[in-house]
């Protein structure tokens, strides 16, 4: 079991930044890859961008040099910088987890969400 806990959102001004952050309940070294999905209303949920345990990246095109992944293991926590913040980037963000159950089987836990509100 992996519980994780999001925090960091909030409302903030076009152009703006904000870091979101999810804490795991345990080691993340062992977790497969950890990253961030978002929820507009209306719209499927979409990945963001994720972190691998040996700290590969991947990024949604619409978040590409704007918004920087990052892990810190010795806190078991992963990070997301978002700059430049568009009013299109508003919405739930949800971090999750891929973590091993057993040998040769993952599942994927989430978090609660944490709301960024992009406007003036």
């Amino acid at each position: 079991q992996v519980q994780l806990v999001e925090s960091g959102g909030g409302l903030v001004q076009p152009g703006g930044s904000l870091r979101l952050s999810c804490a795991a309940s345990r080691s993340i070294l062992s977790i497969n890859h950890m990253g961030w999905y978002r929820q507009a209303p209306g719209k499927q949920r979409e990945l963001v961008a994720r972190i691998t345990s040996g700290g590969s990246t991947e990024y949604a095109d619409s978040v590409k040099d704007r918004f920087t992944i990052s892990r810190d293991n010795a806190k078991n926590t992963v990070y997301v910088q978002m700059n430049s913040l568009k009013p299109e980037d508003t919405a739930v963000y949800y971090c999750y987890a891929n973590a091993p159950i057993r040998v040769g089987v993952t599942t994927r836990y989430w978090g609660q969400g944490t709301q960024v509100t992009v406007s003036s």
